[in-house]
């Protein structure tokens, strides 16, 4: 099989499209442990203490018709509680399972803990492999299912995931992140990547849905051009946004606020990208976890945000999918 790499941006034929012309949105959960966003990385200082805060979450999802995605890593792959609260609504068709591959908690360890290395394209492809096909068994061993769908933990795609993901019957990538550079970390640049769908390989058997990130502002067809060059001048990019000039806006409560968001899901549709998808990560369920939920208000405000985002979506037509909607819509 001719795989592509995920690193590489697709040719113009490799665009996919559906049956339908109904624009279409995905919610994506980076299902993952909590830890000091502050600190570096470990593979002990962590734990899962949101994670019974999922069942609620559910249950609002369930309330406005939306199928979550839970793209799970090691330690919630192995939480009893994460199985008690998800396997139920996940065999009945209520939420999805897929894989987020975090491999500075992932066995096998064999490599150091270090910045590079959390990318985990970046390691050896053995141990690339390894850590992938241990979290995917797991995840199917403790939730029933086989995931159809990945995203490697901080977008590291490499230049053999790919393969890999085809090795393991994955059926979609959701790690790449277009107008993003992570080269800086030691890790992939999406700048040059699409908004829309498209095919990795020739066969079409594996299939991309990159993360909805949108510019806004007059300069928004300059934005490729002119936001790279401001990564030193954060400042300078605040400037541009408040004056309505160039803004980048990734589709997330999570510092981004509901009226940025709508602007960028009015972008993405003006450029007829037909699938949105939208993400945030679980530990910003439980107060005091990430950066974006500090406190009880800030927690009301989360979920204020995904009720007036998905009212919005409805407004505009789009419809709610979930990775069995994309597999019987996606045009092969």
């Amino acid at each position: 099989m001719a795989m592509g790499n995920l690193l590489d941006p697709p040719s113009a034929s490799a665009r996919a499209r559906f049956a339908d012309d109904l624009p279409r949105f995905i919610l994506t959960v980076d299902t993952e442990e909590d830890f000091d966003w502050d600190l570096p990385l470990s593979r002990e200082s962590h734990d899962t203490r949101h994670v019974p805060r999922l069942a609620k979450f559910q249950q609002f999802c369930e309330n406005e018709g939306v199928v979550p995605i839970y793209l799970v890593d090691w330690p919630i792959a192995n939480s009893r509680t994460a199985q008690e609260v998800l396997q139920e609504p996940v065999l009945a068709g209520r939420a999805e399972i897929g894989v987020q591959l975090h491999p500075w908690v992932n066995p096998p360890f064999q490599e150091e803990v270090n910045q590079h290395n959390s990318f985990a394209g970046n390691l050896p492809r053995e141990l690339e492999e390894q850590k992938l096909a241990t979290l995917r068994d797991a995840i199917e061993t403790n939730f029933g299912v086989a995931p159809l769908i990945y995203r490697a933990g901080r977008y590291g795609l490499g230049p053999n995931t790919a393969d890999l993901l085809a090795d393991q019957g994955i059926a979609i990538d959701s790690s790449v992140r277009p107008l993003f550079d992570y080269s800086s970390a030691g890790g992939p640049d999406y700048r040059g990547h699409p908004l829309h769908p498209y095919w990795v390989d020739a066969d079409r058997t594996l299939l991309e849905l990159p993360l909805t990130s949108s510019f806004w502002g007059m300069l928004r067809r300059q934005g490729d051009m002119i936001y790279p060059r401001l990564w030193r001048m954060p400042s300078m990019r605040g400037a541009l946004a408040r004056l309505g000039l160039l803004e980048r806006v990734p589709l997330t409560p999570e510092g981004v606020s509901v009226e940025e968001a709508i602007r960028g899901i009015d972008m993405a549709l003006d450029d007829a990208v037909p699938m949105l998808v939208l993400s945030f990560h679980s530990p910003s369920l439980r107060p005091g976890s990430t950066p974006y939920v500090r406190d009880d208000d800030d927690l009301d405000a989360l979920y204020d945000w995904w009720r007036r985002i998905f009212a919005y979506l409805a407004q505009r037509g789009v419809k709610p999918s979930c990775v069995r909607d994309v597999m019987a819509s996606v045009q092969r």
